[in-house]
């Protein structure tokens, strides 16, 4: 159960709109967040992800605010949605609904920007749910200032196939300076004192306080005016926080506006989806009271650079550049392994990039943040060069382009077999070398022919112990 501290309620009933009760929200925080799910575009369309698993009993009712979200409604309440093989295989991400927000407001009003930041991005749901927005074309910088979070956040990107995003790990208050005025578009979703999320976890108050608040809030103000300093003129800045009272969300807008008076321009949300005015403040923010859509509680604003702040930029001291573009010949060599034996083609906007033994493909628009800041990740690793050849990498099969006629096509059964870590013995003929095993069309990961049976080659840290039948 949920305890509020008599402070928060009384400051909650001072701002809470008029149509909406005091009652009501404590309530409807004392209820569990309905389960919801986004479906990765880059591996499955819309229409045949719902037919898909509506087939196999889920009821899925779409999120008004994200064409890829829907609720979750499945029999079975208590199974590990993340041990199913659809989830493996990368065909939806787990995400709360309220969180779908901010990057579609972004994309809404951005288009289809070239290069994006996302100032606070682990564990991935709003990176990914852009990186697909930009169909893994352009940039995507993705900073997480926790370290212990980059590895879950870089699992996530490779199994959702995306290879646009370079992953950096910083407090984002660098950005403003190191990067002025280089992104299209920016998202901003602050760290917070979580006051929105405790229909998912009920502690999240427990140590709730005004001067941890006022602390936190000196905190997005500092990054606030970074993301709005390494914005583009004319951009767009999208600032969300899962939090409620104003001293986190209004109070920080109003802020940078006071600073920057003739350049920041608050961008009305009203239009963003059917019922989006049901949230509306006056300002054309979105204050998500839990009770309004059955939610998290929610703070969306959407911000515009009128003109260029001439800010100049302090350039890091970086290490030498450990890659250097490969050589003509490793790259046909590659291109002609990756075809020829596992169907898999390198894409023309980026280029294969070689360090030592390792060969990776680099999207053609991170050349622009070469030698400007430090990267922890960059594209994606596709091969390690030995004496017999290529060893090919498990993001290489689930991010490159594949034509399956080189794949083996597994049943649920050798599907569950495979992801459970266990050599899979076949019926077939038996190939010879690598190859790439598939399910219902999508790739898993590599096998190796020996004799008539596939020795499992998906990486320790994939495989599970049990796995979930939808």
């Amino acid at each position: 159960m949920v305890k509020f501290p008599k402070a928060f309620l009384d400051s909650i009933a001072a701002i809470l709109p008029p149509q909406l009760e005091l009652d009501d929200f404590i309530a409807i925080s004392q209820t569990p967040l309905r389960r919801s799910i986004r479906v990765n575009t880059l591996k499955i369309g819309v229409e045949e992800f719902v037919q898909r698993m509506e087939g196999k009993g889920w009821h899925l009712e779409p999120i008004p605010w994200c064409d890829e979200g829907f609720w979750l409604n499945w029999d079975k309440p208590g199974a590990q949605l993340g041990n199913t093989p659809e989830h493996l295989a990368g065909l939806f991400y787990i995400q709360e609904a309220s969180s779908m927000m901010p990057p579609n407001a972004l994309f809404a009003l951005a288009g289809q920007p070239q290069t994006v930041l996302d100032v606070a991005s682990a564990p991935g749901s709003k990176t990914s749910q852009m990186a697909a927005r930009m169909n893994n074309q352009g940039v995507l910088i993705a900073n997480e200032y926790s370290s212990s979070r980059l590895k879950s956040l870089h699992a996530n990107l490779q199994r959702l196939g995306i290879r646009n995003v370079a992953l950096t790990h910083f407090d984002g208050k660098v950005f403003g300076p190191t990067l002025p005025e280089r992104f299209d578009a920016i998202l901003l979703d602050a760290p917070c004192s979580g006051e929105g999320t405790v229909r998912k976890d009920p502690q999240a108050m427990a140590n709730w306080s005004f001067d941890a608040i006022e602390q936190i809030a000196a905190v997005q103000k500092t990054l606030i005016e970074s993301a709005f300093t390494a914005l583009k003129p004319g951009g767009t800045l999208v600032y969300s926080t899962c939090t409620l009272l104003a001293e986190e969300n209004q109070a920080v807008c109003h802020w940078l506006r006071e600073r920057h008076p003739e350049l920041v321009e608050f961008i009305s949300l009203g239009a963003l989806f059917p019922g989006a005015e049901r949230a509306l403040t006056e300002e054309g923010f979105l204050h998500i009271w839990p009770q309004i859509y059955d939610s998290e509680g929610f703070f969306v604003a959407a911000i515009r650079k009128r003109g260029s702040m001439q800010a100049q930029a302090k350039p890091p001291k970086l290490k030498s550049f450990p890659f250097t573009p490969a050589p003509t010949r490793t790259v046909a060599e590659l291109r002609h392994y990756l075809e020829t034996q596992l169907g898999l083609s390198l894409p023309d906007e980026g280029q294969v990039m070689a360090r030592d033994q390792e060969l990776w493909w680099f999207p053609q628009a991170l050349n622009d943040f070469i030698g400007k800041i430090r990267m922890n990740r960059l594209g994606i690793k596709i091969a390690q060069v030995h004496k017999h050849g290529f060893k090919i990498q498990h993001e290489a099969i689930m991010a490159l382009p594949l034509t399956p006629t080189k794949c083996v096509e597994l049943t649920d059964e050798q599907a569950t077999t495979y992801l459970m870590g266990r050599d899979l013995p076949m019926d077939t003929p038996a190939g010879k070398g690598e190859v790439i095993v598939r399910w219902t069309g999508q790739p898993l990961g590599l096998a190796k022919w020996v004799g008539s049976k596939l020795k499992n080659g998906l990486p320790r840290e994939l495989v599970r112990d049990q796995i979930v039948s939808v």
